[in-house]
């Protein structure tokens, strides 16, 4: 009988391409990597991996094996689920993987009530790029995700992942406030002249704020480019640069930037994916709904409002 320990490294090789990047994931030696796979090799039979260059690719009959571990994989996470869903408590853990402006947004106040409701669940949350994350949640790495997706930038699909809309917030034009910017800015198209802060090339914000610019007639002068939206705030408030900015990021602070409507209100679409497989965990079921709770509790932009100025004397 084929060992379930070795089908699962070939699965990982198959999503990760190299014996040393499995290797790193799972926190063994290369070497133990190879003489694992060997060995289910000889179980098997008939080859698995051929060399391409200094690279293994798997062999048609491994492509058909990786298959059947990933249904072998589905039906043990569902019976892990049903044997918690069978305890009196709620318990686990569950691993999340969270954008930033959703990490500082959503997080605490779900993580607080998940505390208080369920002591017994453990919730361990890491910051990933969603894209990045929406893939390491269908490899098993994270139970689920928060991610975004930005208009006509379509977040990618992988088979297996359950998504549920969580919310959607407007994405502003950020522009410094006007005692420190550059020159009067009133509209997108007069942003055209001014300094831009934009997440690194290949992020779907940074698509979806180029393709607007290119619409609206220019080409933005991108001098600085960070995918910490904090930066971005903090390079507005200066008076360095404008930005576009969802609303999720002003919730529980106070600006000084001016924050303008877009042509047609553009928003941006969060939402939550987990393995359908695992849909039944009770700890899962628990942190879904009650970070659909944070959600729908609404921060919106008008915490974002600037306070009056004080009466001169």
């Amino acid at each position: 009988m084929l060992e379930i320990r070795r089908l699962v490294l070939l699965r990982e090789l198959a999503i990760r391409g190299t014996i040393a990047a499995v290797a790193e994931a799972l926190n063994f030696s290369p070497s133990a990597v190879s003489q694992q796979l060997s060995q289910l090799e000889k179980e098997a039979g008939m080859p698995l991996l051929r060399k391409a260059g200094r690279r293994v690719q798997l062999t048609p009959q491994a492509e058909v094996l990786v298959a059947s571990v990933d249904e072998v994989l589905d039906t043990l996470e569902r019976a892990e689920a049903r044997l918690q869903a069978a305890g009196t408590r709620v318990s686990g853990r569950v691993r999340v993987a969270v954008f930033q402006s959703a990490a500082l947004a959503l997080m605490p106040a779900t993580l607080l009530a998940m505390a208080t409701r369920f002591p017994d669940v453990r919730v361990e949350m890491v910051q990933r790029e969603p894209e990045e994350a929406l893939r390491e949640t269908w490899a098993r790495d994270f139970d689920m995700v928060i991610a975004e997706q930005y208009p006509a930038h379509a977040a990618p699909h992988h088979p297996g992942l359950d998504r549920r809309p969580l919310t959607t917030d407007p994405i502003r034009l950020a522009l410094p406030a006007a005692e420190v910017a550059l020159r009067p800015v009133a509209s997108l198209a007069e942003a055209r002249h001014m300094p831009w802060v934009m997440e690194p090339r290949g992020a779907a914000s940074r698509h979806f704020a180029e393709q607007l610019c290119r619409s609206t007639g220019f080409e933005p002068d991108v001098r600085y480019e960070t995918a910490d939206l904090q930066a971005h705030i903090r390079l507005v408030e200066s008076g360095n640069a404008v930005a576009l900015i969802p609303d999720l990021v002003w919730a529980g602070r106070q600006t000084s930037c001016r924050l303008l409507d877009l042509p047609l209100m553009p928003r941006r679409t969060i939402f939550t994916a987990q393995r359908v497989a695992g849909a039944a965990s009770p700890a899962a079921r628990a942190f879904r709904t009650a970070l659909e709770e944070t959600a729908s509790s609404g921060a919106t932009v008008a915490d974002a409002t600037p306070p009056p100025p004080s009466p001169r004397p």
